[in-house]
């Protein structure tokens, strides 16, 4: 199993349409992202990782990374990021590396893969000179349970004393902190009609709805549904790089 950047292998690059992400089709309609996700692969090359099977010649999981700042403040979240380095604003002097996804193809979890990609992000960040790598970590297991909110429900641990969401489990093994929740990091609105072909339900009325992949409850009024999905904050220490 290997680790390349973007820049170095752009070939294996375009074929990450080969990972089954499992992630809910109205995941991909954050207009935030629609409009600047494409530009790390062009504009950041080098920070965005993608992990090959070389046996089997098979991409696996990708891993996406930009630049941020928290010298003020956490950032907003995965919108905010996004905004703030492509938007029409000034970008901000960097002082940290922010992951944005790591995913691996559902058809090989439980290899070992996510950590794998974890560990080659905080390398990115010791590479790219920063001290750590911040993660706005979309825990696993909360659209389980979309009523308790996510100050709750990240810190709940099983009766080892670890985390009981897998994913944060597996970023407090590897050594990050937890932080702090990102209560906005993403916005995904659309017509009646649009969430009914995302989600593949009815929402005969306005109000509240628990739609499967959803982390809260999506919200309708006058017709439209409004997901503003919560992310936790956790660090990383980056991995010093030893030449």
């Amino acid at each position: 199993m290997r680790v390349f950047t973007y820049a170095e292998r752009p070939d294996l690059t375009a074929r990450t349409d080969e990972v089954s992400s499992g992630f809910a089709e109205f995941m991909g309609h954050d207009e935030v992202a629609v409009r600047h996700w494409g530009k790390l692969r062009t504009e950041l090359p080098e920070l965005q990782l993608v992990l090959w099977d070389d046996e089997r010649d098979v991409v696996v999981g990708h891993a996406r990374t930009m630049p941020a700042r928290e010298a003020d403040g956490l950032p907003g979240g995965i919108d905010d990021i996004l905004e703030t380095w492509f938007g029409d604003g000034a970008r901000p002097e960097p002082d940290v590396l922010s992951a944005m996804v790591a995913v691996v193809d559902r058809r090989r979890q439980g290899e070992g893969l996510s950590g794998l990609l974890i560990e080659s992000m905080r390398d990115l960040a010791g590479r790219a000179g920063f001290s750590s790598l911040i993660a706005p970590v979309r825990p696993t297991w909360k659209d389980r349970y979309p009523l308790i909110p996510l100050e709750r429900y990240a810190r709940w641990t099983r009766d080892d004393g670890l985390p009981f969401d897998p994913w944060i489990r597996l970023h407090t093994r590897l050594g990050a902190e937890p932080l702090e929740v990102c209560p906005a990091s993403m916005r995904i609105e659309g017509s009646r009609e649009e969430w009914e072909a995302w989600a593949g339900m009815s929402f005969p009325d306005d109000g509240e709805y628990a739609v499967p992949g959803a982390l809260v409850p999506v919200q309708f009024a006058d017709g439209r549904g409004v997901y503003i999905e919560p992310n936790f904050w956790m660090r990383h220490p980056a991995r010093k790089v030893v030449t």
